[in-house]
């Protein structure tokens, strides 16, 4: 078997190299963003809306977005405001609906971002792809339960 040079030369993951891998692909979609005058978490609760089975409350919406980015609860909410005022959501009653505003931001977001993404994870096989779940799955998982302990 040959080992290729960037192979043994490759960084081990690391909370580093997970942060760099983060920071860049979010810096691709927030350039994306920024042409639509959308923030990133703005899109996070815009797409969780977008994505339910159901209507969402603001509570709701909170709580997911939340479980995503760790946010602060009351950034969120300004969040949800600043979402309402640039009418991407509606309120309806005690939950908040996306309007064809939003979900067409949704749309025009992931158009755009679908073949930079392809040149992104295109080319890494699927063994690396399934390794790289299970070991981001387990970092969360673990990171999670000890934000948990801190926090409660």
């Amino acid at each position: 078997m040959t080992t290729s040079a960037s192979a043994t030369t490759a960084p081990v993951a690391d909370a580093r190299a997970l942060g760099l891998a983060h920071y860049a692909a979010r810096g691709v979609l927030e350039h994306v963003l920024a042409r639509h005058g959308a923030t990133f978490q703005q899109q996070v609760a815009l797409r969780a809306a977008v994505t339910a089975d159901a209507p969402q409350t603001p509570d709701d919406l909170v709580t997911q977005v939340r479980g995503s980015l760790k946010a602060d609860p009351a950034d969120i909410r300004a969040t949800l405001d600043e979402l309402l005022a640039k009418q991407m959501l509606v309120a309806d009653g005690a939950h908040l609906r996306p309007t064809d505003a939003g979900r067409e931001l949704i749309a025009a977001v992931g158009a755009e971002t679908a073949p930079i993404s392809a040149r992104i994870w295109g080319g890494i096989s699927a063994e690396d792809l399934a390794a790289a779940g299970r070991v981001l799955a387990l970092v969360t998982e673990r990171a999670n339960a000890e934000l948990a302990a801190l926090t409660a």
